[in-house]
Order: C-alpha cells, then structure tokens, then sequence
C-alpha cells in the first residue's frame, strides 16, 4: 500500500514541501520522513478516501517538526503559521460557495446579523448602532446566527477535524444540501 501511495503522492507531497522550505536537499529529507511516518501509521488509515487529507496533514506536521526543531526562530513562527492556517484553507475554500447561501436562507434577524458582520466586516458594536438594537442584542443574533449556519453545515457536509479541532477534510452529503454547488 505505501508503495501504491509513493507512486501517486510523491510529487506532489514533495512540490508541496518545496514551496514550503527552501533547500531541495532538505526537501527531499523531510518527504522521506513523511513516507517513514506514512508506512509507520498506515494502519491507523480508516478510509482509503480520505487518504490524501491524511497524507498532506502528515506532511504539514513533519515541516512543522522541521521547523520547531530549527534554530531558525524568525523563519520558525512565520512559517508555522503559514502551514497552520492551511489545515482550514483548502476546505474552507470548497465551502465558501455554500456558505452565503446558508445565510440568506436564515431567517432575517440572524441573515442580517450575519451578513454585516461577518461578510461585512462589521464590529458586534457597530453591528448594533446600524441596525439600532442594543449591543447585547447584537451578540446574541450574531451567536445565534452562527449556530444556525453550523448547524445547517453539519446538515450539508460531513467535517472531519484533527486533534485541534480544526477542519482537515470534509465530504458533502449530495442529497441533503441544496446551496452547496457541486465542484
């Protein structure tokens, strides 16, 4: 099976490490950590689909290994948060199609809340001198807004999520969503 994914994987595994260190040497280095890690944890692969988000979160971890191993401290945070901001950022981008939907289907309280806020950029303060409620107010249907989106997002998609909680992969549930536009 590790064989199988070497002939697949490699490449791109390794062009995804390149953009993120500098040396090639190093590079390749740290793809053979990645396969020893890989051939080490196969086992723990629950689902063969969903083995890609398990092999670039394997790959995200050893360079941030690398990383908090080097003395590089400057290089070290910038490019640590660079990697974990990624974990989110390939599904959220998928998503993003989903998502105004979902608040325009809201009822209007929260849909509004929602929109000024969080499309807009609004501040909860703001948020409540715009739409004259008071501040509390706006808290609260902005909270409540986004439990309605999560909840609808549960409804859509099934997430999965590492030991932080943050999202890694996800699978849309194709009958049960209608905003969400297929890819």
């Amino acid at each position: 099976m590790v064989e199988r994914i070497w002939n697949i994987y490699h490449k791109q595994l390794l062009s995804f490490i390149q953009k993120r260190v500098s040396d090639s040497v190093l590079a390749e280095d740290i793809l053979q950590e990645v396969f020893i890690k890989i051939h080490s944890k196969i086992d723990s692969l629950q689902e063969d689909k969903k083995i890609k988000a398990w092999l670039f979160q394997i790959t995200r971890n050893t360079i941030i290994d690398y990383y908090r191993k080097s003395s590089k401290a400057e290089e070290v945070d910038a490019n640590i948060l660079d990697l974990e901001d990624e974990n989110n950022a390939e599904a959220m981008a998928d998503i993003q199609t989903c998502i105004v939907p979902m608040i325009k289907s809201l009822p209007e309280d929260y849909r509004d809340a929602l929109m000024l806020s969080e499309l807009n950029g609004l501040s909860q303060k703001e948020l409540s001198e715009k739409l004259q409620i008071s501040y509390s107010a706006a808290k609260s249907r902005v909270q409540r807004g986004r439990s309605l989106l999560k909840e609808a997002l549960s409804k859509c998609c099934s997430f999965e999520k590492d030991a932080n909680g943050k999202i890694i992969d996800y699978e849309k549930k194709a009958s049960s969503c209608n905003n969400c536009k297929e890819n």
